[in-house]
């Protein structure tokens, strides 16, 4: 049986000295130091100018003319809630709205959310929700508890 070494070394020619360019003609890295004659690359600092430059012709993207219209600035972002989670945290009879869910930790008042309401689980207590959406099943599950379902949408339509 081998003998049992706890020294951890590494095999032979694993490890080589770095090369030492620009130190002389003599050490077979000199004058240029293996960078060429010449050009961006040759010389110090950062070797490329930025992502997509293309050699000083145009680069693509500003060659392609800007078309249509993006909806991103503009887009809504909802804070999804299943039923079955508010049916763990609230009491029977609560008022769930923006201030009690910020209250349970569901939502942050400071980014002042839009919040729906999904259908997944069961609602076995009587709830009152005031919030911007929900879902068609998260919506027969809470009336068929018994509770109530008022969203900023419908409001909306009431006041035309």
């Amino acid at each position: 049986m081998a003998e049992y070494n706890p020294i951890l070394s590494a095999p032979q020619g694993a490890n080589k000295n770095p090369k030492r360019v620009g130190r002389g003609s003599s050490s077979g890295l000199g004058t240029t130091a293996g960078k060429g004659n010449k050009g961006q690359q040759s010389r110090s600092g950062k070797a490329g100018p930025y992502v997509g430059f293309e050699g000083g012709q145009m680069p693509l993207y500003r060659r392609i003319a800007r078309k249509g219209f993006s909806n991103y600035p503009f887009k809504k972002e909802y804070v999804c809630i299943n039923v079955e989670l508010l049916d763990a945290k609230f009491d029977d009879g609560a008022t769930v709205d923006k201030a009690a869910l910020a209250a349970k930790g569901f939502i942050s008042l400071k980014s002042a959310p839009l919040v729906k309401i999904l259908g997944n689980g069961e609602v076995t207590k009587k709830l009152n929700i005031v919030v911007d959406k929900v879902s068609e099943s998260a919506k027969a599950k809470i009336e068929k508890a018994g509770g109530s379902v008022k969203t900023a949408e419908a409001s909306a339509e009431e006041a035309k």
